[in-house]
């Protein structure tokens, strides 16, 4: 690999060389963008997450065998008055719906022709709240929902007392193509102004600013439409996986950008032809920028052993941005550098015998106190990783997908007045249906019913559905608590696991299935903290092997993957803890750990294997000691700054009004600082000077300072 990655960046490197790679990125950009739909146009806000396998999704596939798939979305208009709503005021409404006609709608309520006590459940205990649920014909369009709700709350708006929220599955995909709609443009407009202006900051160079990104557009077009062809040939492309997927891409382009002009302009105050400054400064960076992009590239495929879909989703989509990442790093970036030269890095444009590291910077003198009390280095970082990770025994999981989104969102604020003014377990029931193998008498059904209700949290059962032959029926069941509370799930988790002795003391022979929201997110819950142990193992187990083979050692390995690993759990741990503190963030979605593994560990490693890179490299001239501190005094300044970018960059998901991604960045940005200054500037090398063997070192050819 290192033979064939070297004949690449030689050849980009030469004055054809560097004009050919760019031709080729521009034609490949132009076709790509004519002759390829963009990803944007098969964007779609939600997916199927639980496989089919699954009880929950079994149970819904078996209602709907049984007693028709309704192929029906819900609507659910919650109205609100400072007084009573009249039955007549909601009974007027309802006509003037139907009387509409509007296609698309199913079914409304006709609630002038229900006899009045039949109508108490539309109501809120003290009558100023009420509801109107409509369902709508499932294969609309999100536009045409829209259009439909616009028009129905137009017709209840003339009621000049009421006003109305929009909620249920019909509200919330609205709302949700809304907001990522909003958001992805937001979030690449955040994502370059803020890598903009860390990179003039810190190089104080308009060039240095300028060509990461330029790099960054042509990847990320090339990558757009890459995916845009896969979802043409049926590729589901989740809103929120191409989101991240765009964060991802501009923060790896840029770090990958840092690591290669860092080393070009080292070599240039050792060589006065830019090509050849080029040509050894990637004989130096391109493996192990390769091979950093190798290792997230990898551990995004490993998601496809995930069964929640999801993670699956992240597979192709991440695959395919760090694929052509990679290869850009390659070719790309040091093209561009390569054409520009000196003046890359104008207004402080290297020369022919500059120092190539001051002694006295910041990381020579890290590097230099780190070597020599490796020991004290440990303690002191050892000592904040435990406590970090302390917190970690804090951690709640929500599973409300509504929690986590702004709070003025109308179908939010629906969804919380339902909460508020009706049984919250009402919300969402789950559906139990029992199959049997015989005809189910009418006193195994009162049993059953019975037994059902007198389980733990559970608020009421009825029966709704049953076949001719009363070999099968559906029962509805309501919990005491939200349908998505930890307290729901456990109480349905415990009925399930006594099904059978729930069936046999109802003298009924069969299965019992468990269909709604709470089966779901049981289901859910199971399958990710099943995903969690099994992406933590393969991810683990892959890059340790990777690492192996760019080290060619067992050991540096250890010291690798483990302060990685620790690391994440102090990310974890201080990053819940100051979201709780800082914002009165107290729960999170059960993704973000997952998450946050995963591009932690993944991103962590570069900084990584930049320096072990270097310190091989050094350790061919000089000690052990001495290696270790020029590694660290060399590349300490570059990683620090691509460590800062790349926590502000994925920090930027901390403008998104959806919580999951809030929580994500926040974390995770916390984690790359973690992994800049403290893993990789302290902890790692003197584990290196602690345990690595020395030998008997060679006369120093090479004094960086």
């Amino acid at each position: 690999m290192q033979k064939i990655l070297q004949k690449i960046t030689d050849q980009v490197s030469t004055k054809k060389g560097m004009w050919f790679t760019l031709l080729g990125w521009v034609v490949i950009t132009i076709i790509l963008t004519i002759a390829v739909p963009s990803a944007r146009e098969y964007q779609v806000n939600s997916i199927q997450s639980l496989p089919d396998d699954t009880q929950s999704v079994i149970a819904d596939e078996k209602i709907a065998d049984y007693f028709g798939d309704s192929e029906l979305l819900p609507a659910i208009f919650v109205l609100q008055s400072d007084e009573e709503i009249i039955l007549e005021d909601l009974a007027a409404i309802t006509d003037n719906i139907m009387n509409k006609n509007m296609e698309g709608v199913k079914e409304v309520v006709p609630l002038g022709m229900l006899p009045e006590p039949a109508t108490a459940s539309f109501f809120s205990e003290d009558r100023t709240t009420a509801i109107i649920p409509i369902n709508l014909d499932s294969n609309l369009d999100t536009p045409e929902v829209k259009e439909i709700l616009n028009e129905i709350t137009g017709i209840i708006d003339d009621n000049k007392e009421l006003t109305v929220s929009v909620t249920g599955p019909a509200g919330i995909a609205v709302d949700t193509t809304e907001l990522f709609s909003r958001a992805d443009l937001v979030l690449i407009l955040s994502t370059v102004a803020i890598i903009l202006v860390l990179l003039i900051i810190i190089y104080r160079s308009p060039l240095i600013a300028l060509i990461p990104l330029i790099a960054a557009v042509f990847v990320y077009q090339v990558v757009t439409q890459v995916l845009g062809l896969f979802g043409k040939s049926g590729l589901v492309l989740s809103s929120q996986s191409v989101s991240i997927m765009s964060v991802l891409l501009f923060a790896a382009v840029i770090d990958y950008s840092l690591f290669v002009f860092s080393r070009f302009r080292e070599e240039l105050k050792q060589h006065e032809n830019k090509h050849t400054a080029m040509k050894i400064a990637m004989r130096g960076t391109g493996l192990p920028v390769f091979y950093s992009g190798g290792t997230v590239f990898l551990a995004m495929i490993i998601l496809i052993f995930a069964e929640l879909g999801d993670y699956k989703n992240f597979a192709p989509i991440f695959g395919t941005a760090l694929a052509v990442i990679m290869i850009a790093s390659v070719t790309l970036v040091p093209a561009l550098f390569t054409v520009f030269g000196r003046k890359s890095f104008w207004p402080i444009i290297p020369r022919v015998g500059d120092t190539t590291v001051k002694t006295s910077s910041f990381w020579s003198k890290v590097g230099k106190s780190v070597t020599k009390k490796p020991i004290v280095s440990v303690l002191v970082v050892g000592l904040f990783i435990l406590i970090s990770s302390a917190y970690n025994v804090n951690l709640k999981y929500e599973f409300d997908l509504l929690k986590s989104f702004p709070e003025d969102m109308p179908s939010r604020v629906g969804y919380e007045l339902l909460e508020e003014n009706f049984e919250a377990g009402d919300l969402a029931p789950t559906t139990v249906l029992v199959e049997a193998d015989n005809s189910i008498s009418e006193e195994s059904q009162q049993a059953l019913l019975e037994k059902l209700s007198s389980q733990n949290h559970v608020s009421n059962v009825r029966m709704d559905n049953q076949t001719e032959d009363k070999t099968v029926m559906t029962y509805s069941l309501s919990f005491e608590d939200s349908p998505y509370s930890i307290e729901s799930l456990d109480a349905l988790e415990a009925i399930q696991e006594k099904s059978n002795q729930i069936l046999d003391s109802s003298n009924i022979n069969g299965e019992l299935y468990f269909a709604g929201e709470t089966a779901a997110s049981i289901d859910d819950r199971n399958l990710n903290n099943r995903d969690l142990v099994v992406i933590v193992l393969l991810e683990t187990i892959l890059i340790f092997i990777m690492l192996i083979f760019l080290t060619k050692s067992f050991k540096m390995p250890l010291y690798m993957m483990g302060t990685i690993l620790v690391s994440f759990f102090a990310a974890l741990g201080l990053g819940m803890f100051l979201t709780n503190l800082f914002f009165d963030i107290d729960s999170i979605s059960n993704r973000v750990p997952v998450y946050a593994f995963i591009f932690l560990v993944a991103l962590g490693i570069d900084y990584n294997i930049i320096l072990v890179s270097r310190f091989i490299e050094e350790r061919q001239k000089h000690s052990i000691q001495k290696a270790t501190e020029i590694a660290v005094a060399n590349t300490g300044g570059v990683i620090s700054s691509a460590g800062i970018i790349l926590a502000a960059t994925f920090a930027v998901l901390m403008t998104q009004p959806i919580q999951l991604l809030f929580v994500f960045g926040f974390i995770v940005a916390v984690g790359i600082l973690i992994d800049t200054f403290l893993i990789r500037g302290i902890l790692l090398p003197s584990l290196i000077v602690l345990f690595e063997k020395e030998k008997e070192p060679k006369e120093e050819s090479r004094n960086p300072e």
